[in-house]
């Protein structure tokens, strides 16, 4: 399960990702030039910096923990806007 911990709309966030994709979400960030950390208590640190970087985290870490379900419904909903 994902949860989100974080005092401020811009700047640092914690999530709490779940191990097994934490990894693979922290590559893809890093990959797409969003500065973020793993450190040891298990966490995903990411620095927000723009909405830009909000809407590439959020769809990120959709990519990685939804469902195949949630995933068609998603792209559905974005077809029809």
């Amino acid at each position: 399960m994902l949860q989100h911990s974080s005092s401020n709309a811009l700047g640092d966030h914690i999530l709490q990702i779940p191990l097994s994709d934490r990894w693979r979400i922290y590559h893809r960030l890093q990959e797409l030039m969003i500065p973020c950390s793993c450190p040891p208590d298990g966490s995903l640190r990411v620095q927000v910096n723009s909405c830009l970087t909000v809407i590439l985290v959020h769809s990120t870490v959709k990519q990685f923990v939804a469902s195949r379900q949630e995933l068609i419904d998603w792209l559905e909903q974005c077809w029809q806007l």
